[in-house]
């Protein structure tokens, strides 16, 4: 065996164990779960992996620190192991040291260690001790079951005496004691010397243990034989017409397959099971599961629905009683449950719901169910990275369970509920599978109506479900799983909305919730205005409950200290409950000087608005970029530059501005990444202020990708870009020429508060933004009405 070749440190931390010794050249395992201990092996894998182990010397006491014999091991981390019961450390010894000082015991101890060496002994003796210590561990090991007869011929490789004494007590399961003895032994005759007497003892406890297990095994021969004879008394009985007594548990899951409409496949198979449940011993682990699968069986509503109940008039009432405005979701839902009512047997598609968050997706999905008459299952999908959550784990792994999907319809108790999958976008995946691979099935109408649960291992029908999902954004979604899925966008609410939302859902609701009654508390559409422009900037609705119901436990505090009287919450009160606003209206301000423009962004949470700001200084040609921006928004930035350079002459700027000099542009927000393409109009109108001098028209923003030739391109999000800008107080917006189809989409009150420029070129936009008059521009105003 190769010596290891470890130059040790003067001092090396101490890892205390309760049962383990190590010895040099071994490696072994190691269960840590007290967090200082995890940490001193965190500290530890970042140096030099070094460390040194040793027995706590009573493991009884539960002093800190704990008192550790003397002589340890030094090793080395070999492989660490994070488990849910604590953190597995393997360890490999390299040689045994003296603990010959404690020098740190702040959050673990430190010790300075002295190396000690084997004194060594050669000789005949020594090889006949040698060779007796062999024997002796060939016999333990012909006798021991849980001993590999490999070790004799590890061992048997073994020249050194001392490293085949460490190597033979490292392997038998000796007490604590007898193996820190055989380690503290520095002299090789001695530690042969007690290994044998330690080895004697060990043959003669294994030789009682044979005698022991030969006795038992007889008496399980006999109990197996009067098994066999039974069961060929039962046959016998069988075979005469004599009745067999069957246990109560088989008889009651008899009736129950009896009482229980199934499939044909299905029954077959719970018949066998049952068969096979009845042969075995109750008290057979594979009882447990076999009975646990059988109730599964007998659970899952195989040919149990409920009955469709579709009044579309019905059905719109109860849509607009949870749910204010979305009237192209409520038509897509009427449409879909008008085509069921004509139709029972069609599939239809699957809905996703796709929107920022607080828009009411989920409670879209209970409002479905209930127009429907039907039960309404919600499962997160948010963070699952296992495929078995969605397929099951086979019967053959312990704890196994069916996979989500079926754990929802038995949950349901129909084969035809609502199944609302939330946060489809937040699927993970790793080593583990994919889940959203799993879903594909799931969610096909032409292939799931013979859906495979692992742990059922029998085709479910899942075509009489109705299956919704959500999201937050698309892009996350794998293209396989989206094309399965008839997407319908939520975009945010405008102010009027959440007003009239406020006013007929949540104050009442919170209202409630904080033990008031309608009476005692009333809030001015006033106050409501200003909780929404000042304390809340969101697309959904969120916040804005919160704000309402943080003004409801202020009003909950003064009833409670006996303050009687209405409460009426105008616009002055709300400071004084929810202190200083949160958001002031600064663009006028902050677009007031040159080299400031305004543009409109898309976020997973709504729409945004983006301050970009650009300043020019005494330097080389150099652009400089700030904010974290993407690769695309950098791009974007040089098309920009790129394309009033060239356009310097027609636009009146000297064809020097850029010489000595240096451009810095910034997107505030710093902290928050920010990319895509559609900021490019936004940049190019910044530097075309910067250089001309001239500021933005104030309270316009835009949006729109642009090209090198000085076209403005389409973009995305529109809506929620629009719904920003105008919550933000921005009258005038800058929009492609392209998207001019989008604005059908926008409220007609915001249509009618704002105008839109509509543009294809970047011409027109220097025009409207800057009044900038040359050759060949192009502009086209459209003012929605």
């Amino acid at each position: 065996m190769e010596e290891m070749e470890h130059k040790l440190p003067e001092i090396l931390p101490i890892l205390p164990v309760r049962d383990s010794v190590i010895f040099p050249r071994m490696v072994v395992p190691l269960m840590i779960r007290d967090e200082e201990y995890v940490k001193l092996v965190d500290e530890v894998l970042q140096k030099d992996k070094l460390l040194v182990v040793s027995m706590i010397k009573d493991p009884e006491k539960t002093e800190r620190p704990p008192e550790v014999f003397r002589v340890g091991t030094a090793g080395i981390i070999v492989k660490l192991t994070k488990a849910e019961e604590g953190t597995v450390l393997v360890v490999q010894g390299i040689s045994r040291v003296a603990i010959t000082e404690i020098v740190s015991d702040e959050s673990y101890q430190k010790a300075r260690i002295k190396e000690l060496k084997d004194v060594e002994h050669t000789g005949k003796e020594i090889e006949a001790m040698m060779v007796n210590a062999l024997n002796l561990f060939k016999q333990i090991i012909d006798l021991s079951p849980h001993l590999p007869p490999e070790l004799v011929q590890l061992s048997r490789n073994v020249d050194q005496p001392g490293p085949l004494a460490d190597m033979i007590i490292s392997t038998l399961n000796l007490g604590r004691n007898k193996k820190q003895e055989i380690l503290e032994s520095l002299d090789v005759k001695d530690r042969l010397s007690k290994l044998m007497l330690f080895l004697n003892e060990e043959l003669e406890l294994q030789k009682m243990g044979k005698e022991i297990q030969d006795r038992v095994r007889k008496g399980i021969d006999k109990s197996q034989r009067e098994y066999f004879l039974r069961e060929q008394l039962k046959a016998i009985q069988k075979e005469l017409g004599i009745d067999n007594e069957e246990p109560t548990e088989i008889s009651e899951l008899k009736e129950r397959l009896k009482q229980k409409a199934l499939p044909d496949q299905v029954r077959e198979v719970a018949k066998k099971e049952i068969d096979r449940l009845s042969k075995m011993s109750p008290m057979s682990p594979e009882y447990t599961v076999s009975r646990t699968y059988l109730d599964w069986i007998l659970d899952l509503p195989w040919r149990e629905a409920t009955e469709d109940t579709i009044d579309i008039t019905k059905a719109r009432k109860v849509l607009d009683k949870y749910h204010y405005n979305l009237e192209k979701v409520k038509k897509r839902i009427l449409e879909y449950l008008a085509v069921r009512k004509l139709n029972p047997d069609h599939k239809g598609p699957i809905l996703c719901f796709v929107g920022p968050p607080g828009t009411g997706k989920t409670s879209l999905g209970k409002a479905i169910a209930e127009a429907m008459g039907r039960k309404f299952v919600r499962i997160s999908l948010g963070g699952v990275r296992d495929e078995a959550e969605i397929r099951g784990h086979r019967r053959t792994y312990v704890g196994a369970l069916p996979g989500r999907i079926i754990q929802g319809i038995k949950k349901a108790g129909s084969n035809n509920p609502v199944f609302m999958l939330d946060e489809v976008d937040k699927l993970g995946m790793d080593f583990r599978g994919d889940p959203s691979s799993a879903l594909l099935e799931v969610l096909d109408p032409e292939q799931n109506n013979s859906f495979s649960d692992h742990y059922l291992e029998l085709e479910f029908d899942l075509s009489r479900v109705m299956f919704i999902a959500t999201a937050n954004q698309l892009d996350p979604i794998p293209s396989p799983l989206r094309d399965r899925m008839e997407i319908i966008e939520l975009a945010g609410y405008t102010e009027d909305e959440k007003l009239e939302i406020a006013t007929k859902f949540l104050i009442p609701r919170q209202i409630s919730e904080h033990g008031l009654k309608r009476s005692q508390v009333k809030f001015r559409r006033s106050a409501l205005r200003k909780i929404i422009r000042e304390y809340t900037r969101e697309a959904g609705l969120r916040n804005l409950e919160r704000e309402i119901g943080a003004i409801c436990r202020g009003v909950a505090k003064e009833v409670a200290e006996g303050k009687k009287g209405g409460f009426v919450i105008s616009a002055e009160e709300v400071k004084k409950y929810l202190g200083k606003p949160k958001f002031t209206p600064d663009v006028a301000e902050r677009t007031s000087v040159p080299g400031v423009a305004i543009g409109m962004a898309w976020t997973p949470t709504g729409g945004d608005i983006l301050f970009i700001e650009a300043t020019m200084m005494p330097g080389n040609k150099a652009l400089v970029l700030t904010g974290q921006l993407g690769d695309v928004m950098k791009e974007s930035a040089q098309a920009a530059l790129s394309y009033l350079r060239s356009r310097a002459e027609e636009l009146g700027i000297s064809k020097d501005f850029y010489k000595d000099k240096d451009i810095h542009i910034h997107v505030p927000a710093g902290a928050i990444p920010k990319d895509g393409p559609s900021a490019g109009v936004t940049m190019l109108t910044a530097l075309a202020s910067l250089v001309t001098g001239k500021p933005v028209k104030r309270n316009l923003a835009m949006t729109g990708e642009v090209t090198l030739r000085g076209l403005v391109l389409p973009v995305g999000g529109i809506k929620e870009k629009v719904l920003a800008a105008n919550r933000s107080g921005i009258k005038q917006i800058i929009l492609p020429k392209e998207n001019q189809n989008d604005l059908d989409e926008i409220p007609e009150k915001i249509r009618k508060q704002t105008t839109f420029h509509l543009v294809s070129r970047m011409d027109g936009v220097l025009e409207i933004a800057l009044g900038l008059n040359h050759k060949g521009s192009t502009q086209q105003k459209n003012r929605k009405k």
